[in-house]
């Protein structure tokens, strides 16, 4: 075990993040990390702005969403370094990843973001990922923010019958 408690912090969020083929969010790890009252949640974001300015993670702002991803250099620091976290809190963070896999999919797969754009219109970005890969994006143009904002904040309950919809279209069914 760790005798520095920030850098048991550090080490397990690189794990987690190590552990899964997308980015968490924000709320993930600050879920794991209080609900099991390992640390504060200002001891919390100072581990991951340490992180953060070493480079051994990335971050990905989406509205209100902060999403963080492990680099290559976090991979290498975590191989390193890693088997210093005790079996017990792998398989804390372990179980935790398994209980949350698919609220945590979720999180990620699926995506909407809006913005003006410089014609006085707005841009909509919709996606949907499997992992790292962008499986759809598709890009639309809205008049006002009212549409925009709405076409966004629809496209998690349609995206999967848009994507169905699209691939049959594409390879000539019905």
């Amino acid at each position: 075990m760790l005798s520095e408690p920030m850098t048991l912090y550090k080490l397990m969020i690189l794990y987690l993040l190590g552990q899964v083929n997308y980015p968490l969010t924000e709320d993930r790890i600050s879920d794991f990390f209080l609900s099991r009252e390992y640390t504060t949640y200002f001891t919390l974001k100072q581990a991951l702005s340490e992180l953060l300015e070493s480079k051994l993670i990335h971050i990905h702002q989406v509205r209100n969403s902060t999403r963080y991803d492990i680099s290559p250099e976090g991979e290498q620091t975590f191989q390193f370094f890693g088997k210093k976290i005790s079996p017990e809190i792998l398989a804390d963070m372990d179980n935790f990843l398994r209980e949350n896999r698919i609220r945590i999919r979720n999180e990620v797969g699926v995506t909407a973001d809006y913005w003006k754009n410089g014609n006085q219109d707005y841009r909509i970005r919709c996606e949907i990922n499997e992992g790292r890969s962008s499986l759809l994006t598709l890009e639309f143009s809205s008049p006002d923010e009212h549409q925009a904002e709405l076409m966004r904040n629809r496209w998690k309950e349609c995206s999967q019958d848009i994507y169905v919809y699209i691939l049959k279209k594409l390879l000539g069914g019905n």
